[in-house]
C-alpha cells in the first residue's frame, strides 16, 4: 500500500492532461448535440490511454530512461534532433490550450477580457511550476488538489442535473449520423497527449541497480496507480458528457460547442452554482494542466538534448507564442482547435518510438513486452495515429 501510495502522485499528475480544457469540448459537444449516445466512446478513450500511459511507465522502470533519453540513446542524432523540435512544439500547442481555457474561466468568473486574463493565468501558473521539479511532492500534492477541484466540480453539477439517469444507454456502441462519427475522431484521437507520455516516463523511472524482482513490484504499484488515477480522469470526462447531455441535450439548453457556451447553457437550465462550478473547475483545470505541461517540457529537452535551463525561464519562452496568438485577437474556439492540430501531428512521433523500445528485449531486458502485448500496442498506436490523421485532414479541408 505504501509503494502504491508514492506511485499515485505522478500517476495524478499525468491524468490532469486528459481533463484538460480540450477534453471540456470535445465531451461537452458530444453531450449536448448527441445525448449519452456517446458515452461509450468516453470509456474507450480512457481504455487506451490507461494502456499507453502503462507503456510509457514500463519504459522508465525497466532501463531507468525516459523516452526522450532512449530516443537520444538509440536513434540517429538528426532523427533525435528532430523528435525534440517537434516534442517542443507540442508542448507550446498545449500551453495555447491551457490559456485559452484558464483566460475563459477567468472571463467567465470576473469578467476579465481574453487576453489580460490570460496573462494573469500565465502568472499563476508561473508561480505554480516554481513548486517543481525541486518541490515534486508539493508539486504533486497542488496538482492533486487542482485534480480535486475539478472532480468536485462535475460531481456536484451531476447531482443537480441527475445527468446519470440515462448512463446505461449511452454504454452500447453505435453511432447517430456521419457528424456523430466525425465527433468520435476527435473525442479518441486527441485523448492521448504526447507530452505525458514523456512526462510519465521520466516519472516512472527505476533507481540504478534496482534489481528485476524490485522493477517488478514498482511496475505493478505504477499499474494500479495508473488506473486509479485515469478512472478519476475518466469519470470526470464521462461527468462532462452526461451534464451537457442533461442539461443541453434537446429542450434542455441550447446547442453550442463553445466554452462560453457551455457556461450560459448550463446557467440557465441547472441554474448559476452549477455555471459556478464548472467556470471553477475549468480555471483549475488551465492552472494544473498548465504546470504538467511546463513539467513535461524540462523532461523532453533535458532527455532529447541533455540540457537543463532554470524552469522559470523556460516557462517564460514557452508561454510566450500562445499569449502572442491570443493577443492577437484570434477566437478562443479556433485557437482550441489548433492546438489540437498540432498536438495531433506530435502523438504518432511519441508513440511508435515507445512501441518499438518497449518490444526490444536489449532495451527492456525481462519486462520486454509479451507478443501479445506488443499486438496490442501496434493495433492503439495505429488507430490512434490513423484517427489523429483523419482529424487533422478534416479540419485543415474545412
Amino acid at each position: 500500500m505504501k509503494l502504491l501510495l508514492a506511485m499515485l502522485g505522478p500517476a495524478l499528475v499525468v491524468s490532469v492532461a486528459y481533463v484538460d480544457p480540450g477534453n471540456y469540448a470535445t465531451n461537452m459537444t458530444a453531450g449536448a448535440h448527441y445525448g449519452p449516445l456517446l458515452l461509450w466512446v468516453v470509456a474507450l478513450a480512457n481504455v487506451l490511454a490507461v494502456f499507453v500511459q502503462y507503456l510509457a511507465c514500463k519504459a522508465g522502470v525497466a532501463t531507468g530512461q525516459d523516452l526522450p533519453q532512449l530516443c537520444r540513446a538509440h536513434a540517429p542524432r538528426g532523427v533525435t534532433r528532430a523528435l525534440w523540435v517537434q516534442a517542443e512544439l507540442v508542448a507550446m500547442a498545449t500551453e495555447l490550450a491551457e490559456f485559452v481555457g484558464g483566460a475563459v474561466a477567468l472571463h467567465l468568473l470576473i469578467g476579465v477580457p481574453m487576453f489580460p486574463a490570460a496573462c494573469i493565468v500565465a502568472g499563476c501558473s508561473l508561480v505554480l511550476v516554481v513548486l517543481a521539479p525541486e518541490g515534486r511532492r508539493r508539486f504533486n500534492l497542488v496538482i492533486a488538489s487542482l485534480l480535486l477541484v475539478i472532480l468536485a466540480g462535475f460531481v456536484y453539477q451531476s447531482l443537480v442535473s441527475g445527468s446519470w439517469g440515462g448512463a446505461i444507454e449511452g454504454m452500447r456502441p453505435r453511432f447517430a449520423d456521419s457528424q456523430s462519427i466525425l465527433l468520435t475522431t476527435g473525442m479518441v484521437g486527441a485523448t492521448v497527449m504526447p507530452h505525458v507520455i514523456y512526462l510519465h516516463s521520466s516519472l516512472g523511472r527505476s533507481a540504478p541497480g534496482a534489481a528485476p524482482a524490485e522493477k517488478r513490484r514498482t511496475l505493478r504499484a505504477h499499474r494500479a496507480a495508473i488506473v486509479l488515477a485515469l478512472g478519476v480522469a475518466g469519470l470526470v470526462n464521462a461527468s462532462m458528457l452526461t451534464i451537457a447531455s442533461a442539461a443541453l441535450h434537446g429542450g434542455g439548453g441550447e446547442r453550442t460547442e463553445t466554452l462560453e457556451g457551455f457556461h450560459h447553457g448550463l446557467g440557465q437550465a441547472l441554474g448559476p452554482a452549477a455555471a459556478l462550478a464548472f467556470a471553477l473547475a475549468l480555471l483549475a483545470s488551465g492552472l494544473a494542466s498548465s504546470g504538467v505541461g511546463t513539467f513535461a517540457g524540462q523532461v523532453i529537452m533535458s532527455g532529447f538534448l541533455r540540457r537543463r535551463v532554470p524552469i522559470t525561464v523556460r516557462r517564460l519562452v514557452t508561454m510566450t507564442p500562445p499569449l502572442l496568438i491570443l493577443a492577437l485577437g484570434v477566437d478562443p474556439t479556433l485557437a482550441l482547435v489548433l492546438s489540437q492540430v498540432v498536438l495531433s501531428f506530435g502523438i504518432p512521433l511519441a508513440l511508435a518510438p515507445l512501441l518499438v523500445f518497449t518490444a526490444r528485449r536489449s532495451v527492456m531486458g525481462g519486462l520486454v513486452n509479451r507478443p501479445v502485448t506488443t499486438v496490442a500496442a501496434a493495433v492503439v498506436v495505429l488507430v490512434i495515429s490513423s484517427l489523429n490523421i483523419f482529424l487533422v485532414v478534416r479540419v485543415v479541408g474545412g
